[in-house]
């Protein structure tokens, strides 16, 4: 099958032709169009075809690409159904070869063997899976090798010499090369650098491979531009546009006229660039990890990068500027220096009424309620800031749900005057207006996202499209213990403030460790920064609560760790809310900040170590909680942190009277009071909870 594929190029080579490779998103515009449109394709002198496999979450595609996802999506196009089209366009005549492309997770859903030679038996030629570098494919190249089916390698303006080595050293058949940093969809122009990036590849390339070039090339003009420097020209989101224009039933006939006018008399008015690769001067490459134990950033098979090559030397950079920056007094320092700023130490209170209601074990809280800005999100921002301005970088993005991540960002960047971007899901920017108020008075802009769910999930995909596009100026400031390696661990590490404060203030009042701690999670980061510190002290329980939303008995909830499954999603391998197809499904919460599909890697090895337990309120719950703190202790917690508030009520009254617990108040409700006075009409007599709204009148 990689045999076909090499055949292709060698072909069009002789020909001194660049070879036209065409994508079509399975199932777009239609289930019955499919076929057609491949085979159309063909007829048009396409010579190999990528046909894309639907996901919910492509984080490195443009619009285009993104909306014909969804609509294939709701045709309920799945893997399956992808190699069922390769199949029937077989059975009628398809010779071109196939390449299926795709993101990770479906396939991971189906299972890497299964899905590799099946993807044979149906008369696909390879993959090109856009999350799977090759440091977290060793197992699915292996099987690829094994069944003589082609895995293609990505190579980006952004990946470093030795890396490219490495790339070329496992391609079998052709490199893809990214010919801009950010997104795929249509351009005017043809970058300006290709054919520099073009050189520097070749000129690194052990033996001659053929070099197709995407991103952008959308015009007669592109292909003949590109095809003097390349050999083989992909286009994939004009074609897109081609489909969507054309007229009811016209889909097909519109994309073989184009392909024709694209691909008709491609013959080279120059000499083909050599595929003989010069003598490279490049040190030779390190080997390339071989097990899955070999590979860094893990807890226990959770996390790793499952990132587009344009992301994978960005992180390997700020892995390494981390590594040194935790190795260096003066860093840390530093932070601690801005301890008086974020007002730390927080407070430990002992929380007597509330303990006195519940009638069981003595409940402390931590309050990271009243750090700067609100939270807990104030310790990994001032954190993360720091570390940017280390690797010299002065654009900031961040994403968030419930706004108080946004908030602490945009207040770093004001203090230490960096530009920020905020990303916001719609939904959350309508129910957390203050703080996107607050955001924007303190310089931030913020991006409101009304692809998706408009929730936290989709704020992430945006914010990594920019930061792709970005990355020679930008860092991602990411919020939670959430995505690629070395996220994760850098934001425990900032986080876990929170733990390390708690064991020495309990320690000072009552002379022992508490008996639990207690914390909500969503991504986890005020979670795993309240556990990090107690994982070896076996005699504390560590207690996560989850938002269960409706119930755990309906669709309507965002508890991963007790109903999802282990996939991959932004970036990392952890447990996350998705279909048996490996689609991420829909989540609710009444907090924004726990509205989310997955959740961090160390929580996921954490529960299925056993040494975490995980428990879930639901929305009414979580409105207990948040009434029993507010009219007990005088305190007005975030939604998100009531659902710790209720689950932590929970464990007291099982606990004895002499154990101690401690409950991380993760922020504080002032951004969830206008929430909760417009939702609370439709639960008062459930809760028996009447509070007037309505303003005083003036006499």
């Amino acid at each position: 099958m990689s045999e076909h594929l090499r055949q292709t190029f060698a072909a069009r080579a002789a020909q001194n032709s660049p070879a036209f490779v065409t994508f079509l998103t399975a199932g777009y515009p239609t289930v019955a169009e499919t076929v057609p449109l491949m085979l159309a394709m063909e007829a048009g002198g396409a010579d190999v075809i990528e046909l894309g496999v639907p996901f919910t979450d492509p984080q490195a595609d443009g619009k285009a690409i993104q909306e014909s996802n969804n609509v294939a999506l709701e045709q309920d196009v799945d893997y399956t159904k992808c190699l069922e089209f390769v199949s029937e366009a077989r059975s009628k005549g398809l010779k071109a070869p196939v390449v299926l492309m795709g993101y990770y997770n479906p396939i991971l859903a189906y299972g890497e063997t299964n899905a590799i030679k099946d993807a044979k038996k149906a008369g696909a030629n390879g993959f090109i899976v856009v999350d799977l570098p090759p440091e977290e494919a060793i197992g699915f190249r292996n099987i690829c090798t094994e069944e003589g089916v082609s895995y293609v390698p990505l190579i980006a303006p952004s990946t470093t010499d030795q890396r490219i080595q490495f790339l070329a050293s496992i391609a079998d058949s052709f490199l893809y090369v990214v010919s801009k940093m950010g997104t795929t969809g249509a351009s005017t122009t043809v970058s300006e650098s290709l054919p520099s990036l073009l050189a520097r590849i070749r000129s690194l390339l052990p033996s001659p491979i053929p070099l197709a070039v995407g991103f952008g090339v959308s015009t007669r003009n592109h292909f003949t531009q590109v095809g003097q420097e390349a050999n083989g020209v992909v286009i994939g989101s004009q074609l897109v546009a081609v489909i969507k224009k054309a007229a009811q039933g016209e889909a097909v006939k519109a994309v073989e006229e184009y392909c024709a006018s694209i691909s008709s008399d491609r013959t080279r008015q120059l000499a083909e660039k050599s595929f003989d690769a010069p003598a490279s001067s490049a040190p030779p490459p390190a080997p390339l990890p071989t097990t899955e134990k070999e590979l860094p950033s893990r807890f226990g098979t959770f996390g790793g990068a499952y990132v587009p090559e344009a992301l994978v030397d960005c992180l390997s950079e700020l892995s390494q500027a981390y590594l040194d920056a935790k190795a260096d007094p003066e860093f840390w320092k530093e932070w601690e220096g801005e301890f008086g700023y974020m007002n730390r130490p927080s407070q430990l209170y002992e929380a007597k009424r509330l303990t006195e209601t519940c009638g069981g074990a003595k409940i402390w809280l931590k309050r990271e309620d009243l750090n700067h800005t609100g939270s807990h999100k104030i310790n990994n921002a001032i954190g993360q800031i720091l570390l940017a301005r280390r690797i010299g970088k002065k654009r900031i993005i961040a994403e968030t749900g419930a706004g108080q991540h946004g908030v602490a960002t945009a207040t770093v960047c004001a203090k230490f005057g960096l530009e920020c971007v905020v990303y916001m899901g719609a939904e959350d920017v309508r129910r957390q207006g203050l703080n996107v108020f607050r955001m924007r008075m303190l310089g931030a802009k913020v991006v409101a996202v009304d692809s998706g769910t408009q929730t936290l999930k989709d704020a992430v995909n945006e914010a990594m499209r920019d930061w792709v596009t970005n990355l020679s100026t930008t860092h991602y400031l990411i919020g939670s213990a959430i995505g690629p390696a070395p996220f994760p661990t850098i934001v425990r590490d900032f986080q876990s403030v929170i733990g390390n404060e708690i064991k020495s203030q309990l320690y000072a009042l009552t002379g022992k460790l508490p008996d639990a701690v207690v914390a909500c999670v969503g991504g986890g980061s005020n979670a795993i920064g309240t556990f990090y510190p107690f994982i070896n002290d076996k005699t504390v329980r560590m207690i996560g609560v989850e938002a269960s939303g409706d119930g755990l008995d309906t669709p309507n909830h965002s508890a991963t760790l007790s109903l999802g499954s282990p996939g991959v999603f932004h970036g990392v391998r952890t447990y996350v809310l998705q279909s048996d197809k490996g689609q991420i499904t829909g989540t609710h919460s009444i907090s924004a900040g726990l509205d989310y599909p997955g959740v961090g890697p160390e929580h996921a090895w954490l529960k299925d170590s056993g040494r975490a337990e995980y428990v879930d309120a639901t929305d009414e719950q979580c409105l207990r909680g948040f009434r029993a703190l507010t009219e007990k202790e005088g305190i007005i917690p975030a939604l998100e942190s009531a659902h710790a508030v209720w689950g932590t009520m929970q464990l007291a009254k099982s606990l004895p009277k002499d154990q101690n617990i401690v409950m991380c108040l993760s922020g504080r409700g002032d951004k969830d009071v206008q929430e909760v006075s417009e939702i609370l009409p439709k639960w008062a007599a459930k809760l028996d909870w009447h509070v007037d709204g309505s303003a005083n009148a003036t006499q």
